[in-house]
């Protein structure tokens, strides 16, 4: 079984009301959220990875890529 943590959120009375009211469960939505925050830090951390990458890439250059191709080539 996964271990749990709770986690708690101050909110205005009138919503907690008007979830009650709509039947929406207040866990159900933190959840949802906690999860979406989750992914979209990564989702941005990949990028960030992705970008510093590409910029090293650049940095080399077409003829160095065809040098280094062209090398390992050779040394089989």
């Amino acid at each position: 079984m996964t271990e749990m943590a709770t986690v708690s959120a101050k909110i205005e009375r009138w919503k907690k009301e008007e979830m009650d009211e709509l039947g929406i469960s207040p866990s159900e939505v933190i959840k949802k959220a906690v999860d979406d925050a989750i992914l979209r830090e990564k989702r941005e951390k990949a990028a960030e990875g992705v970008s510093e990458i590409a910029s090293l890439l650049r940095r080399v250059g077409e003829d160095g890529w065809v040098r280094s191709i062209r090398e390992t080539r050779e040394e089989r």
